[in-house]
């Protein structure tokens, strides 16, 4: 029997060996999506509407439970409240595909380090990789800094319509690469070339539906350009720089400002829903939302922010990939900088950013622990 048994084994192992193994696929590459919404308070972000925002803000005569906000967006808990304003974003990104750091009752803190605190300086932080000094204004300049879409643009040999970024600011069109037509950029009013129908449709409408002010376009085309962009040119990279939620800060209308943040977490669901239906993006993308600066913390100054405003270093950032492995809000940990984007998402599709920026931040080594 044992003889028998042994040519049998022998016969077995030459019969798989002639049998060739099915082939592994190689991992599809990843996708980044950078998303900042222009100085939103974690605040907001975390216990939703604010009473004593909206109370300071009452006309003589109106009571607050009878406004229209507080009617709209309260509740009795933080939990509750920041649900009513971002239902997505809480229930299914952080909840079930993603992690979100910045609240501070947890002792979780997100800041920008370089110390002007407004969007210019924000923005090339979380680009670069590494606060700016000589970045000191809002104007309509080009530095010689390469931003993380110059870098993932060279080293993964991407066309300029797969890396991509859309704002609503005119200032993106210099802040988001030390090069003139690096690649696809489309911010401000500004009309963008395509043969996508939809796209041109959108080009056009934008200057017919203006905002009160001169060099900010409504969200609403840069989000729709941006989707169509992705659904025709398929970027590897794309970055969206939404902004009213700054402008309409600074106008002091506290309404907009929660109804903003409402009309973007429908647009979160509408990417999110299109991105798992299509085969490159489905499970396969790194997306990071963040804000270039915060605000005032009190009702008499919530809506300023700049070197002197005190909270308007405080921040918050989210993180929804497939190799995130945390969950929910993120609680104590140390402090994390805006400086440490760039890298992070550059280590989601395997590159070494300080290679190329040796100053820029280190990644957020906790992300990818539990």
């Amino acid at each position: 029997m044992t003889r028998l048994v042994a040519l049998a084994l022998a016969l077995c192992l030459t019969v798989s060996a002639q049998v060739p193994l099915p082939a592994q696929e190689p991992p599809r590459p990843r996708n980044v999506i950078l998303i900042t919404l222009d100085g939103a308070r974690h605040q907001e972000i975390f216990t939703g509407l604010d009473a004593g925002i909206v109370r300071a803000g009452l006309k003589e005569k109106e009571t607050l439970e009878r406004s229209a906000l507080y009617k709209r967006y309260w509740a009795g808990s933080a939990e509750d409240r920041r649900e009513k304003v971002m239902p997505f974003f809480w229930g299914e990104w952080v909840k079930r595909h993603g992690s979100i750091a910045g609240n501070r009752a947890l002792g979780s803190r997100v800041v920008v380090t370089n110390r002007h605190r407004f969007s210019y300086p924000g923005y090339a932080e979380i680009l670069t990789g590494a606060a700016r000094p000589r970045i000191a204004s809002n104007d309509n300049k080009r530095y010689e800094f390469p931003t993380l879409l110059d870098v993932l643009m060279r080293r993964l040999s991407l066309s300029q319509t797969q890396v991509a970024a859309f704002g609503s600011w005119e200032t993106f069109n210099w802040i988001v690469s030390n090069r003139d037509d690096a690649f696809t950029i489309n911010a401000g009013y500004e009309a963008f070339d395509s043969k996508d129908p939809e796209m041109r449709q959108l080009s056009r409408a934008q200057f017919e539906t203006q905002t009160p002010w001169d060099t900010v376009r409504n969200d609403m085309y840069t989000f729709r350009l941006a989707l169509a962009h992705l659904r025709t040119a398929r970027p590897r990279a794309l970055y969206l720089a939404l902004g009213e939620t700054d402008d309409w800060a600074h106008d002091e209308r506290y309404d907009r400002v929660i109804q903003t943040l409402e009309r973007t977490d429908g647009w979160f669901r509408e990417l999110w829903t299109w991105l798992q239906s299509d085969e490159q993006y489905r499970d396969n993308t790194a997306i990071l939302v963040t804000v270039d600066h915060g605000r005032g913390r009190s009702p008499k100054i919530w809506g300023r922010h700049g070197e002197h405003v005190e909270g308007a270093d405080e921040t918050w950032a989210a993180f929804i990939g497939p190799d995130w492995p945390r969950r929910g809000e993120w609680s104590g940990g140390p402090v994390i900088g805006a400086n440490q984007f760039a890298a992070t998402l550059a280590k989601a599709v395997g590159i070494d950013l300080q290679q190329d920026i040796p100053e820029a931040a280190p990644p957020i080594a906790e992300l990818w622990t539990r």
